[in-house]
């Protein structure tokens, strides 16, 4: 982006708006009427914020609360970031799933956050909010509610530890009965009789993947066995519930070493 650059982008999800900006320009006090959570991409700012002045750095989270008045300063001669804003009431809907109760008032606690995990979660969630990802829906459902609980539990105590090991072997057997299905975290979530966010770490902790890789491994193995069997590439793609071909032979690729045309001359 050139320096004094605002883009806004489509979300793909209602009550989020994402946008990308490089300026140098201060910013006077003013507020806005969403959550906002980001990162800086470049540079480094300083600003005013609900708990004083605070300085974010280059791939540090930055989050904004409701008429939170603030303000915005580079520190040199510009900066960058990507930020999304969402609808108070869509964050109200997802912090009641996150905290099954344990939150109080709906306010991200703290301003800047020294997580690069955190800001990779984001990265990925901002570019599965802006592109047309399909088959990346329970990766992009994981993440924002990864991405929320994460901002939420920077500064809330003791309230985030890791959710009860619950019975998620009607959900993992859903999957592999028929890698194809085009899941949701709902319906999964639903199956097991948990929150979406308790749903997740639960199926994290008993599989050591998240729903979203874990589905990819079976479509991955499901797609290897119908190649071995004979079945036409683009077929197998189709079959195993890859979007196209392309995005099979990148995850073929990345698990087997070797490209499915490969593997298919050598089993034919």
């Amino acid at each position: 982006m050139k320096s004094g650059e605002f883009r806004i982008y489509r979300s793909r999800l209602a009550g989020i708006e994402a946008v990308r900006a490089e300026t140098g320009h201060s910013f006077p006090k003013h507020t806005h009427n969403q959550f906002g959570i980001g990162v800086i991409e470049a540079g480094a700012q300083r600003s005013l914020s609900g708990r004083g002045m605070v300085q974010a750095e280059a791939g540090d989270v930055i989050s904004v609360n409701p008429n939170e008045v603030h303000d915005g300063m580079p520190i040199g001669e510009s900066r960058a970031w990507s930020m999304l804003y969402f609808d108070p009431r869509l964050i109200g809907d997802l912090l009641r799933d996150v905290g099954e109760g344990k939150f109080g008032a709906v306010e991200f606690p703290l301003p800047v956050i020294r997580d690069g995990g955190m800001a990779g979660h984001f990265r990925t969630l901002f570019s599965l909010l802006i592109e047309d990802a399909a088959e990346k829906l329970l990766l992009r459902e994981g993440l924002l509610l990864s991405l929320l609980a994460g901002v939420m539990c920077e500064g809330a105590g003791g309230l985030c530890e890791d959710a009860v090991p619950a019975d998620i072997n009607r959900a993992r057997e859903l999957i592999d009965d028929d890698p194809a299905a085009p899941l949701t975290l709902a319906q999964l979530a639903e199956l097991c009789g948990l929150s979406h966010f308790r749903f997740l770490r639960a199926f994290a902790k008993a599989t050591g993947l998240t729903p979203h890789a874990y589905l990819m491994q079976r479509r991955i193995h499901e797609a290897r066995r119908l190649i071995a069997a004979g079945t036409s590439l683009a077929e197998a793609a189709f079959a195993s519930g890859f979007s196209d071909q392309s995005h099979m032979t990148r995850l073929f690729v990345r698990n087997f070493g070797v490209s499915p045309g490969a593997y298919a001359a050598a089993m034919g």
